[in-house]
């Protein structure tokens, strides 16, 4: 339909790998923040407890507040970094695999609830001091709080993220609160010395430290989780192909790429024009929306050759952690959680199939595989 479709409402969906690289990159385009929102004729759109709230975090934000609060993260996950947590993953990883093996025992097993969701929060919550216990509550109120960020969410489900945001704000507070009381050698300790030097106004480096936690945690979970469902699924699905990455797994990184190419855990993401301009060759008004579509860019076949073949021996290119200043922070970490639980997943289990396809939540945004049996 072109590299630039006019949306069924006032916007435009990008589908061509360079023109979505062109939105994600370029200066003149913007995320959706609380300026563009109070231009806009239907507000309440956006007057939404959950759609407020997201607004103010890292993905909604534009310069000069983006880029003060991505610094203070420093390179979040740098190389250094993922190296020291590599051993932390893999001992998660382990004590995963042992459960999904006694589950085995007794016949097929869900993956999902006993491995792909376990990771990034078993990760995410070590790495910032999130007691174990409180992890299936914050699974629960991440599931149920990104319905606001869909592209046309219902009443109903905004209504459902309105609570889970209450409930998110509660406990990412206390826990900031927490740990000014209690210091440590964490991360967050670090972000609290850092804003008390920047910011002399405890309450809203406080409110700062409680969205850059609660961002932090939420971004890396659910999108991490798909990619580890839909990466066992995707190579449980070709005859022969389990097998041939145990015995080659010098492949292991370009499948995990592959996997984020084929089926990406976001499926869109909006931009805003920041002046009138041509894109593709439309023109585009100043303050439309944009919809870049990950999906249909990944498969491209300007960019990547046969790009409906899911192929674990492909060099191509995939924008799935998006592009420029709002370049996923987690890119380098979900990876790693990727590779490491692949590397395992073969030695262990050489004889492991599906035995029900994944099932996905009915979302357009955030993918989410609910379950997936396997077996061996």
């Amino acid at each position: 339909m072109g590299d630039v479709v006019r949306a069924p409402w006032d916007a435009y969906f990008a589908t061509g790998f360079d023109t979505c690289s062109e939105v994600l990159r370029g200066r003149n385009w913007l995320a959706p923040d609380f300026a563009w929102q109070e231009r806009q004729a239907d507000t309440e759109r956006w007057e939404a407890v959950a759609t407020q709230e997201m607004t103010k975090t890292l993905s909604r934000l534009n310069a000069p507040e983006h880029t003060c609060q991505r610094r203070s993260l420093g390179n979040l996950f740098d190389r250094s970094t993922v190296q020291r947590l590599t051993p932390q993953v893999e001992e998660h990883v382990t004590r995963l695999l042992d459960e999904l093996a006694d589950k085995l025992r007794w016949g097929e097993a869900d993956f999902v609830s006993t491995v792909s969701e376990q990771l990034p929060i078993s990760t995410i919550g070590s790495w910032l001091g999130i007691p174990p216990e409180d992890y299936p509550h914050i699974l629960e109120i991440t599931h149920n709080q990104v319905h606001a960020q869909e592209l046309l969410p219902t009443k109903e489900q905004l209504a459902v993220s309105a609570e889970a945001t209450v409930q998110l704000r509660a406990y990412f507070t206390e826990m900031v609160r927490r740990r000014r009381e209690r210091p440590g050698n964490d991360v967050l300790t670090g972000w609290i010395h850092t804003w008390d030097a920047r910011e002399p106004d405890r309450e809203r480096a406080d409110e700062i430290l409680y969205r850059l936690t609660m961002f932090v945690t939420i971004a890396s979970l659910e999108t991490t989780a798909t990619l580890l469902s839909a990466m066992v699924e995707l190579l449980l699905r070709e005859p022969g192909q389990w097998k041939w990455l145990a015995e080659h797994p010098g492949h292991i990184d370009s499948a995990v790429d592959e996997v984020l190419r084929y089926d990406p855990p976001i499926h869109i993401n909006t931009r805003i024009a920041a002046e009138d301009t041509v894109l593709a060759g439309v023109p585009i008004a100043k303050d439309s929306m944009v919809h870049v579509l990950y999906g249909a860019a990944n498969h491209d076949p300007r960019r990547n050759e046969n790009p409906d073949t899911f192929d674990i021996r492909r060099t191509g290119t995939h924008l799935t952690f998006g592009g420029g200043v709002h370049y996923c922070l987690g890119a380098a970490l979900a990876r790693m959680e990727a590779r490491t639980l692949l590397t395992q997943l073969l030695k262990r289990f050489p004889t492991l199939r599906t035995v029900s396809p994944a099932v996905y939540a009915p979302r357009l945004v955030f993918r989410r595989v609910t379950s997936l049996g396997v077996a061996v």
